[in-house]
């Protein structure tokens, strides 16, 4: 009779958990034991890696984010489902960095007169380095590394 309050309470604490997940089925079939549970979750976050990117058809670690004429010369593209934002400094030379501003984690939402803006609180930085060029950002955005193939942006994370 002891084992049987045990299993009620993880059968309780995992419902909870998949209450708090949002009840998917992804959620509930976590708390098997069976083992079978981390190809359902690994198949579930696969399937909407495919809406964020087509990060499988690149090179390895790389995410595909569009066409590169998308990116304007002198200005840039932020694609913030990814979180990254795409600049073309001069034409050909595209610069890739994080989206996400380093004051306070907001995601970066225009690039314009040849600067990166924040809306949170005004940060603002450069297209060409990422180097914080007005407003409270301690530290430049993170630079990427960007590549062009068959005409497609492809970033990788350094």
């Amino acid at each position: 009779m002891s084992e049987s309050p045990a299993t009620s309470r993880r059968t309780v604490l995992c419902c909870a958990a998949a209450v708090l997940a949002g009840g998917s089925a992804v959620a509930v079939t976590g708390c098997s034991s069976s083992g079978s549970s981390s190809s359902s979750n690994n198949s579930a976050n696969s399937a909407g890696a495919g809406s964020s990117g087509n990060a499988g058809s690149g090179a390895a670690g790389a995410v595909v984010l569009g066409a590169a004429t998308d990116v304007p010369v002198g200005g840039g593209k932020v694609y913030r489902d990814q979180k990254i934002v795409v600049t073309q400094p001069a034409a050909g030379e595209f610069k890739a960095f994080s989206a996400k501003c380093t004051h306070a984690g907001c995601i970066v939402d225009q690039v314009t007169a040849g600067q990166i803006s924040c809306p949170c609180h005004g940060s603002k930085f450069a297209i060409a380095d990422g180097s914080v060029k007005g407003g409270p950002a301690p530290s430049p955005l993170p630079e990427y590394k960007v590549a062009v193939q068959a005409g497609k942006l492809q970033v990788t994370k350094v």
